[in-house]
C-alpha cells in the first residue's frame, strides 16, 4: 500500500496560485508546482515526481518542509554567490581603489599591469579571464579610441586628397 502525500493548509489555494504565477525563476515554480499538486491532489510521492520531472526525495522534502514551516520553506534564497574566489568583494574594492585614482589623474590602467599585482596580492598566477571578469564585476568597461571616425567617408577622403593643394 502506497501512501499518498499531502500538503497541510498553510495557504488557501488562491495563495499557491498567486505564488506559481508570481515566481519567476523556473526552479521555484517547480516547487511550488510540488506543493500545488499535494494539496490539491494529494497521491504517492512516486507520480508527483514523475508528473513535474523530479526526484522522489526532492518531492518528499519539499512537502516535509512545507508542512513543518509553511511558505517560509519553500522561498529559500537559493544557491547564489560566489563560491570560490581569491579576494572578497570588498577586499576586491580596495584593490582597484588605486587604479581609480591612478585613472582620475588621466593616466592608463591595463589589464596586463592589473593581472601582475593582482597576482602580487594573491600570492600566485592567476588567468587573465580572472582580471577581466573582476573588471566586469566592478562596472569597468575597455575605452579605446576608434582607428576612424563614425560618420567619415571613404570616397570624400579620397577626392580630398586628390583635390587639395601640396605645399
Amino acid at each position: 500500500m502506497t501512501t499518498y502525500i499531502k500538503a497541510k493548509p498553510h495557504l488557501s489555494r488562491e495563495e499557491i496560485q498567486a505564488k506559481i504565477k508570481a515566481t519567476v525563476e523556473f526552479w521555484r515554480v517547480k516547487r511550488w508546482l510540488v506543493i500545488w499538486n499535494a494539496f490539491v491532489d494529494p497521491r504517492p510521492a512516486r507520480k508527483i515526481a514523475l508528473h513535474l520531472g523530479l526526484s522522489v526525495h526532492t518531492v518528499r522534502n519539499l512537502i516535509s518542509i512545507y508542512n513543518r514551516h509553511g511558505s517560509i520553506g519553500i522561498e529559500t534564497p537559493g544557491k547564489r554567490g560566489r563560491k570560490n574566489y581569491y579576494l572578497s568583494f570588498d577586499e576586491e574594492v580596495e584593490f582597484l581603489k588605486s587604479f581609480v585614482d591612478k585613472a582620475s589623474s588621466g593616466q592608463i590602467s591595463t589589464a596586463s599591469e592589473i593581472k601582475r599585482l593582482y597576482e602580487k596580492r594573491v600570492g600566485h598566477e592567476v588567468h587573465k579571464t580572472t582580471i577581466y571578469r573582476l573588471l566586469k564585476r566592478h562596472g569597468w568597461r575597455k575605452v579605446m579610441p576608434r582607428p576612424f571616425h563614425v560618420d567619415s567617408k571613404k570616397e570624400e577622403q579620397e577626392s580630398f586628397k586628390k583635390t587639395s593643394l601640396k605645399k
